[in-house]
């Protein structure tokens, strides 16, 4: 039987190929950390990490993750504390309604990544972009209708600032 890690632990991939990784989370795992905003890769809400990538978890078929290392919200926390970018979005107050909270959150632990590895955004490739400008553009594909998008960078600036320390 075809598996994927899901946030750490081996699990059984459905048997219907219709079935996209967000209803994948819902129906079969019950995992609803992961929301369902548009439900056509336009709004970020269903954002999951897939092999240190950020996915749209609406776009992507269950069964094209086969031996992939999938991480949802419920999976970025650090045992049992919070991870540093969870903590800084309460510090920061980086939420407000909070529909969009899980897929900003995965987009945000992939951007560090991201910025770890040296990878250029579309804003970098000139070097002359300001850290919350690279921030931004990274975050474009993740919208919030309540707009807490400065507190958001914030909150990934803090992380940053905590890293390089």
């Amino acid at each position: 039987m075809a598996t994927l890690r899901l946030n750490g632990k081996d699990v059984s991939l459905p048997e219907d190929p219709r079935t996209t990784l967000l209803d994948f989370l819902h129906q079969h795992l019950s995992l609803f950390g992961t929301k369902k905003g548009c439900d056509h890769g336009q709004c970020g809400a269903c954002t999951v990490i897939v092999d240190g990538e950020r996915v749209n978890a609406c776009l992507v078929f269950a069964f094209q993750l086969e031996d992939c290392e999938v991480t949802t919200i419920e999976g970025i926390a650090n045992d049992d504390a919070l991870h540093p970018l969870q903590q800084a979005f309460i510090e920061r107050d980086a939420f407000q309604c909070g529909y969009c909270t899980s897929g900003q959150l995965c987009s945000g632990v992939s951007l560090l990544n991201e910025l770890k590895s040296g990878d250029p955004s579309a804003v970098t490739y000139s070097n002359r972009a300001s850290l919350k400008e690279d921030i931004s553009e990274r975050m474009s594909g993740n919208l919030c209708r309540c707009g807490a998008y400065p507190n958001i960078v914030d909150a990934i600036t803090d992380v940053i600032a905590l890293e390089r320390q």
